[in-house]
This record gives structure tokens, sequence and C-alpha cells, in this order.
């Protein structure tokens, strides 16, 4: 009787130790889910952050880039300008060393003969007088 009272007790006292055991492991299973749900809720706040971030530096590098390329077309422009006004201003010299080559050619070919000088000099004392 002892014997069997003796293998109950062990019976009852490994089944206790089973549910005990049992109940630990449904503790720890939720507090693995609950472990893994704050896992994934910061993760999702991570790849979040990371999201924004990344968004706002290609912002910022479009911003540098548009701000960048309408710096160098400012620049293209002035320096088309610079070079505009130069080459303009080397035309007026050319087409000025032109005309006073034609005509001192002009002046000389009609001022070769003396006939030619003293009716010149008639014409510029007439012309005086008039004014």
């Amino acid at each position: 009787m002892a014997s069997l009272k003796e293998r109950e007790d062990t019976i009852e006292e490994a089944l206790g130790a089973a549910q005990r055991a049992k109940d630990e492991m449904v503790k720890l299973q939720a507090a693995n889910e609950n472990a893994l749900q704050q896992a994934r809720i910061e993760r999702d706040k991570i790849l979040k952050e990371a999201q924004a971030a990344a968004t706002m530096m290609i912002n910022e590098a479009k911003d540098k880039a548009t701000e960048e390329g309408a710096r160098m077309i400012e620049t293209a422009r002035q320096a088309i300008n610079s070079e505009k006004q130069a080459a303009l201003a080397e035309v007026k010299n050319q087409a000025a060393t032109l005309s006073l080559q034609i005509a001192e050619k002009l002046l000389r070919k009609e001022l070769s003969s003396e006939t030619a000088q003293q009716a010149l000099v008639t014409e510029y004392i007439k012309e005086a007088n008039l004014n």
C-alpha cells in the first residue's frame, strides 16, 4: 500500500511538474511573441526612418544639382556675353580700320592730281562760308 501511495505521489508530482513546465512554456511563448512583436515594430520604425533619410538625401542632392546647374548656366551665359562683346568690339575695330584704309585709298586716288586738290580745297572753302 505504501508503495502504491508512493507511486501515486510520484505520478502526481510528475504531473504537477509537467503542468508547471507547460505553464512556463506558455509564459515563455507569450514573452517570445511579445519580443518578436516589439522587434517588428522597431524594424518598421528603423525602415521608416531610413526611407525618410534616403528621401531627404535625394531631395537635397536634387536641389544641389539644380543650384549647381543654374550656376553653371549663368556662368556660361556671362562667358558667352563677354565673348560676344569682345567679338563685336573686334568687328567694330576691323570695320573702322577698313573704312580708314578705303578712305585713304580714295583720297590718294582723287587727290593724285593738283587740279583735284585745288577743287577739293575750293569746295571746302565754299562749305565753310555757307555754315
